[in-house]
């Protein structure tokens, strides 16, 4: 397996595909999951020629399992390190809900800087701010994120059983195809990770205020979200990001849930397609 050692000591695991002289993306992955969430997307941009990357953040996971360090700062940290090790130059970053904020991060902090991102993709992501406070009263109540944090503490096998089969994917919703093997695959993911760096990860992903991220950016960022995500709401996403971007194309996608990425695979693969090649 390929490892990169970050400069505060933490092997982060990542998948490296395909011709090494080809244009590369690179796919951060939501919480609590790893690498494998991008197996679909890695596949189909492999075929079409691209180089794709993927890695596990830090406590999740193939990554080691550190106590600490589990914020946005590190995590765009260690995304530049592996970007940094690979030397990738006009990459795309593609990342989804946690992954989004991790590259709206590393995006303004290291890869424009830097020279070495050209666009970006957020996919249900959780930038500008999640929790609701004054400055984003549709985001999601404090309660809420408490609760996601006691149900983790005391039974993590249970609660994330219970997150894959219901908002994640909108198969509580009446009617739904349900997908015990997808089920299966994202609770396989999360056990693998540290309890720790998901318990602490909430606080990163849901309290990480990246107005001014996504303020510095200026490469062309593609914006996609469902308008029945049940996990990130759409209205304090998608739609603050396009507004705060100063090169975004947004879509909103009639019906979508949070995993939509893997719940209508084809038509979100073909969309970040057109974006990449138009």
């Amino acid at each position: 397996m390929s490892f990169v050692t970050t400069s505060d000591g933490v092997e982060i695991f990542y998948k490296d595909w395909g011709p090494k002289d080809a244009r590369p993306i690179v796919f951060h992955h939501g919480w609590p999951l790893s690498a494998d969430d991008w197996d679909t997307q890695m596949l189909f941009f492999l075929s079409r020629g691209f180089r794709v990357i993927a890695h596990d953040r830090r406590g999740h996971g193939r990554s080691a399992q550190v106590s600490d360090g589990h914020d946005m700062d590190h995590y765009a940290a260690d995304t530049s390190a592996v970007v940094e090790h690979l030397d990738l130059k006009n990459a795309i970053h593609v990342g989804h809900s946690t992954g989004g904020g991790q590259v709206a991060r590393y995006v303004a902090k290291y890869g424009q800087p830097q020279g070495r991102v050209a666009r970006a993709v957020l996919i249900s992501s959780v930038p500008p701010l999640m929790v609701q406070t004054d400055r984003s009263p549709e985001g999601a109540p404090i309660e809420v994120l408490d609760g996601l944090r006691a149900g983790l503490a005391a039974n993590r096998a249970q609660f994330f059983l219970d997150v894959a089969s219901g908002p994640f994917y909108g198969f509580n919703r009446p009617g739904a195809e349900v997908w015990e093997g997808t089920i299966r695959n994202w609770w396989r993911q999360g056990m693998m990770g540290s309890a720790k760096a998901h318990h602490e990860g909430i606080r990163a992903f849901s309290e990480t205020d990246q107005t001014e991220d996504l303020k510095a950016i200026t490469v062309p960022v593609l914006v996609l979200q469902g308008d029945d995500d049940q996990v990130v709401p759409y209205k304090n996403a998608a739609i603050l990001q396009d507004r705060l971007l100063q090169n975004s194309t947004l879509k909103i996608y009639a019906g979508y849930p949070h995993g939509m990425h893997t719940t209508h695979a084809d038509v979100i693969n073909a969309d970040i397609l057109a974006f990449i090649t138009g």
